[in-house]
């Protein structure tokens, strides 16, 4: 009596843990991408601020830092822009990963369902055919 419950307990564990490997794997994927994402635009960001510092600091009369100062701060809200962007675009990396995690563990817990209503059928069965 003890086999088949040993059997089906170890199926079910072994079950969990596939899917649980499936889930963190999709997790790290998220994580990858999403500190991906970030790196690539941050490095956009100090490319850019770097580049007009370069431009700032060769300058060598009053006036023209008056007319390079628009310029900076065109290049402060780009980098803005696209540091919202990024952030933007890693929440719903995330949020599609939620869901898909949240969608593997809707259908192992129907497919773990159906199993036990079919085995308490059948036990039910057994039961009624002593």
């Amino acid at each position: 009596m003890a086999a088949p419950f040993n059997e089906d307990l170890s199926s079910y564990t072994h079950q969990f843990a596939a899917t649980a490997a499936r889930a963190n794997r999709l997790a790290l994927e998220n994580a990858e991408s999403v500190f991906g994402m970030q790196l690539k635009t941050f490095e956009k960001n100090i490319n850019a601020a770097a580049g007009f510092l370069g431009q700032f600091a060769e300058i060598r009369d009053i006036g023209a830092y008056q007319t390079l100062l628009p310029q900076g701060w065109k290049i402060v809200r780009d980098n803005l822009d696209r540091l919202a962007s990024a952030n933007h675009e890693a929440v719903d990396l995330s949020l599609k990963t939620g869901e898909a995690i949240g969608q593997l563990a809707r259908k192992e817990m129907e497919a773990a369902s159906d199993r036990f209503q079919s085995a308490a059928v059948k036990a039910a069965r057994a039961t009624r055919g002593r």
